[in-house]
């Protein structure tokens, strides 16, 4: 069946309020949660950008039952591989099989920060290839040196390790990301609900789950789009750009264009459950298994509330042919 998941937006919310929404996603009967992981927000309106690892922490002490897993992590430039294997273990440690590490190439916006050259698009696929392989190492618990391509490890290992494996799963939006996905993950990111990338993943050999994000506002039609308006508008903004541009200000420049009507066919609004039923049936049919909700704005309490009265209980059956 289908897994309904919950965004915890970190560019939006700040730690403890990320913390209560883990929480309350728990209580609403959410299977899963999704983190994101950022140094700037994507707009100055969207306000937070706190340290994920530190956040994980608090979540891991205020849930019991719910699945929480980064959206995405870019293990490659701002953080190197070793840091992030030994941060992923221990949040593995903290939540004994509930928690997956998904990793992607990041955006300029998050790693340029340390002054750090932003390599191209198939620079950035092999860095994280190369990644990867270094925090699967690390995670045996053995003794790791290893002279790679792009990072070093000088006899390092990890001492506090999970029992259980943690799972990685790879974000892709395009073919090429689609194919490594499938070659070094054990399941496929996507931020929407694209076909084509499920297919070459698919062709690619990729197993595992399918993840992808579902845009919402549990409120009034027309206040909905106008919060989506202030303060997501990412979905206007053309794909290349969201991975090149380095400030939040160049964001607010290429969004300054971008119309209400624009982002009405990449959210779903509105106070009636249906028309996200209907959405979450899309996603399943385009071969996505697990689909998570960003409720957009600070205000989270409608969709918990819309989800224990309706919204998973209609979901829950929903069959799907994706692992």
């Amino acid at each position: 069946m289908v897994q309904i998941g919950f965004k915890l937006c970190s560019e939006e919310r700040d730690p403890a309020g990320l913390i209560h929404d883990a929480r309350r996603a728990e209580e609403a009967g959410f299977d899963f949660a999704a983190i994101s992981d950022h140094f700037h927000p994507w707009i100055d309106a969207q306000g937070q950008s706190p340290f994920v690892w530190t956040t994980l922490g608090g979540i891991a002490a205020e849930t019991e039952r719910l699945t929480v897993g980064t959206a995405v992590t870019c293990p490659t430039i701002r953080i190197h591989p070793v840091i992030i294997a030994q941060a992923a273990a221990t949040v593995g440690a903290l939540m004994p099989g509930r928690f997956f590490l998904g990793v992607g190439t990041g955006e300029r916006l998050n790693e340029h920060v340390l002054g750090d050259r932003w390599p191209n698009a198939g620079q950035r696929r092999e860095q994280l290839r190369e990644a990867v392989d270094v925090i699967r190492e690390l995670w045996s618990g053995e003794l790791v040196s290893q002279e790679g391509a792009h990072y070093e490890v000088d006899t390092a290992r990890l001492y506090t390790v999970p029992d259980e494996p943690i799972p990685i799963y790879v974000a892709a939006s395009g073919t090429e990301a689609a194919r490594l996905a499938a070659e070094i993950g054990d399941g496929l990111l996507c931020s929407g609900p694209n076909e084509d990338v499920v297919r070459m993943y698919e062709a690619a050999g990729g197993g595992g789950p399918h993840f992808a994000e579902m845009l919402v506002c549990v409120a009034e039609e027309e206040k909905a789009i106008g919060t989506i308006h202030e303060r997501w508008p990412n979905p206007g903004i053309p794909g290349d750009a969201s991975a090149e541009l380095p400030l939040p200000s160049d964001f607010e420049k290429a969004a300054s264009t971008v119309r209400e009507d624009d982002l009405r066919s990449s959210s779903v609004v509105g106070l009636d459950a249906e028309p996200y039923i209907e959405r979450i049936h899309e996603y399943v049919r385009k071969g996505f298994s697990h689909v998570f909700l960003h409720q957009v704005g600070t205000n989270q309490e409608p969709l918990f509330q819309l989800a224990e009265r309706e919204l998973i209980s209609a979901v829950r059956d929903i069959k799907t042919s994706a692992a």
